[in-house]
């Protein structure tokens, strides 16, 4: 048995901090107290006195090793496992996306295979890309298997996207075997007329491509998402929200009683649309995603929101692609070029330097943004998310003195670039411990492959799972 020793660190967690000492034991949190003392032998003891001891995070949201028509995403499980636990993120949460004539079943039994690489624990999204007769009994079976939310896009019609009336039936089913449904809010009949309409008249650079998916595109699928959950009676989830009018169509679904969980990510907090316009056309390529990013009007909303509490979970959407498969079509055709960019090792440094230390919210509430609530949300919760007794031992000591800058050169994310390159960070990881190891210390990730575990989830772990 392993015993280890957190002395004399500010403890955050449960909305509440306080300065005391952590007891690790193997793999779990036993004790947590003002001072621990006499506690037998111990094999190691870590001064954390002018540090921040947080829960490690947990990124509700990453696509690694993703397969789309425009090339693979450039982290696989290994490396961007590995990515997360050198920002301070133990858990991630990724998805399953089978093709539409594809089972669930073959499609979760391939990911699943890719997965044991990780070297952080994980869990698994399942995407519902067609409805059929068979959904019910697979989504069933899927549960079993710990997997109790699904991912569902208002885009991409060609491919994964769902008609209004498919979406209504997927919300159906949804309530029944009570999971939980995420949207990708774009009304993807609109993305595609714009999109042809900017490239018959010679628009096709990256530049242009925010100009196929206007605020205002987030905004009415936000809220005709919002209008079928609530006739459906069902709770609703809304990723990476971008814009102020998707902060609004939220806003609204709350104060008329509905229960609706809000996601953005920190390029939609710290980046804004003057990417698209400054430079070349390989440069704008970089910031190609979707949502696109914003006027800067659309980041002083989403700040509020996070204040506010009507966006409760910070996740990345951590899909980068290599300089090569961006700029291919940069010039040309912007809806051939690979949508995402990295970040799964910044989530936490970005919100604490521009979140905490920039006056905008408390350092309690940035604890929740990273890591309890997605860990309430997604059916994690005490296990992740907590400093308590029983908890996994997932924990960052957290230094908020150093700082740096991002650059490309310096990540440990699989990728040549980074959206990020050149901002100037205050605060990160020391150490950091996965279920009682120290994987990440002195700079360096000290985890091998395939040490992550596969998170099976359930609702009602200490909290409903809704996320209110």
């Amino acid at each position: 048995m392993s015993r280890i020793l957190i002395r004399a660190g500010t403890i955050v967690s449960d909305c509440r901090s306080f300065p005391g000492d952590i007891l690790v034991e193997d793999e779990k949190i036993v004790a947590v107290d003002k001072k621990i003392s006499g506690p037998g032998k111990i094999d190691r003891v870590v001064d954390a006195a002018d540090c921040e001891v947080f829960p490690g995070g947990v990124d509700p949201h990453v696509h690694l090793e993703l397969e789309t028509s425009n090339g693979i995403s450039s982290d696989d499980f290994a490396s961007g496992s590995r990515a997360a636990l050198a920002g301070g993120t133990t858990t991630v949460l990724d998805f399953v996306t089978p093709g539409r004539h594809e089972s669930l079943s073959a499609a979760l039994a391939s990911r699943m295979e890719a997965a044991r690489a990780a070297v952080c624990d994980y869990g698994l999204h399942m995407s519902v890309t067609a409805v059929h007769g068979s959904l019910a009994a697979e989504l069933a079976a899927c549960r079993q298997q710990g997997i109790v939310s699904l991912k569902t896009y208002l885009a991409y019609k060609e491919t994964v996207g769902l008609d209004d009336d498919e979406f209504l039936a997927v919300l159906d089913l949804a309530r029944r075997l009570n999971l939980l449904v995420m949207v990708h809010a774009e009304s993807g009949d609109m993305v595609a007329y714009l999109q042809k309409k900017l490239l018959a008249q010679g628009k096709g650079a990256a530049g242009y491509h925010p100009l196929s998916r206007p605020p205002e595109v987030e905004g009415d699928a936000a809220g005709r998402a919002l209008l079928m959950a609530r006739l459906a009676g069902v709770p609703l989830y809304l990723v990476h929200v971008s814009s102020r009018q998707g902060v609004e169509a939220m806003t609204a679904a709350r104060r008329a009683g509905q229960t609706v969980i809000g996601e953005t990510c920190p390029q939609y907090l710290l980046l804004d649309a003057s990417r698209y316009q400054n430079g070349a056309a390989d440069d704008a390529a970089a910031f190609v995603m979707s949502p696109p990013l914003r006027a800067r009007e659309h980041q002083t909303a989403l700040w509020e929101a996070l204040a506010q509490g009507i966006i409760q979970t910070l996740a990345t959407d951590h899909c980068p692609f290599r300089s090569f498969e961006k700029k291919k079509y940069a010039a040309s055709d912007f809806s051939k070029i690979p949508n995402g960019c990295g970040g799964i090792e910044t989530r936490l440094s970005l919100l604490y330097s521009f979140g905490v230390k920039g006056g905008k919210i408390p350092l309690t509430r940035f604890v929740d943004l990273v890591s309890t609530r997605p860990a309430k949300v997604f059916g994690l919760y005490p296990r992740k998310g907590a400093i308590r007794a029983g908890s996994d031992a997932d924990l960052v000591i957290w230094d908020p003195h150093e700082t740096r800058k991002i650059s490309a050169a310096g990540q440990w994310q699989r990728c040549d670039h980074t959206v990020y390159e050149g901002l100037e960070l205050h605060g990160a990881p020391r150490l950091v411990f996965s279920r009682g190891a120290a994987v990440f210390e002195n700079g360096r990730v000290q985890a091998e492959a395939g040490r992550g575990n596969y998170l099976a989830r359930e609702w009602g772990q200490g909290s409903d799972g809704r996320g209110d």
